[in-house]
């Protein structure tokens, strides 16, 4: 799903400088790269980016790996020097997420975009009443801090940071609606079963009364 929304800004014949901050093995970058797009991934793990190297290698792309952290992105980036930022799953872990989006709003140049994925809170609480963890459920309802999968983010709580940093939020997408509460085994018996479910969250990431049941909340922000 979050594909689906970042498709557009990554046109063939490449030409643009791109980061993705916390990348990882690449499972973006190299699918940009392969639309010729100048990629760099930042992320901590050397482990990581040896798995990105060679994920690199075998699809004949090139991704430059750089060992790093969001918080000294400015120097290992610089101001102004890019025009999509990729940051995925890294809020969540930061200590203080309205510096975080300062720093990813100065690393865009103008006009740039930023897709940024997020946790979401309302999904989590939900998640843990259903495994039958209640008293869990209740301490995440109001919680902003880090707990054992991260910080989680509301809606407002997302907008309010991007609109912290001066950047122009778009549509927010729910991602995961659904898959994370269909049981595997009932997968495996329908046929076609994943197809259609992949469908009816396509059908629902931008209807806004299914985003409290979202694992996770996407948006396509420009400076």
């Amino acid at each position: 799903m979050v594909w689906d929304a970042l498709e557009p800004l990554f046109p063939e014949g490449g030409g643009l400088e791109v980061l993705d901050i916390g990348g990882g093995t690449g499972g973006f970058a190299v699918r940009v790269a392969e639309r010729g797009h100048r990629v760099t991934v930042v992320d901590p793990s050397p482990d990581a980016l040896a798995a990105l190297d060679r994920r690199a290698r075998e699809r004949e792309v090139t991704v430059t790996g750089r060992q790093g952290e969001l918080s000294t992105l400015l120097e290992t980036i610089g101001p102004a020097s890019t025009d999509v930022v990729l940051c995925h799953g890294v809020l969540e872990v930061v200590e203080d997420a309205g510096s975080a989006m300062s720093v990813l709003a100065q690393v865009l140049r103008p006009s740039g975009s930023l897709s940024l994925l997020v946790a979401q809170r309302h999904a989590a609480v939900v998640a843990r009443a259903m495994a039958g963890h209640f008293e869990q459920a209740r301490a995440l309802l109001d919680s902003t801090d880090h707990g054992r999968g991260g910080r989680r983010f509301t809606h407002d709580e997302l907008l309010g940071l991007v609109a912290g940093a001066g950047l122009r939020p778009g549509v927010v997408h729910a991602v995961r609606v659904f898959a994370d509460l269909v049981p595997g085994s009932l997968l495996d018996l329908e046929p076609g079963g994943a197809a259609a479910l992949v469908e009816l969250e396509r059908a629902v990431a931008e209807r806004p009364e299914y985003r409290p049941l979202a694992a996770q909340l996407h948006v396509v922000a420009t400076r």
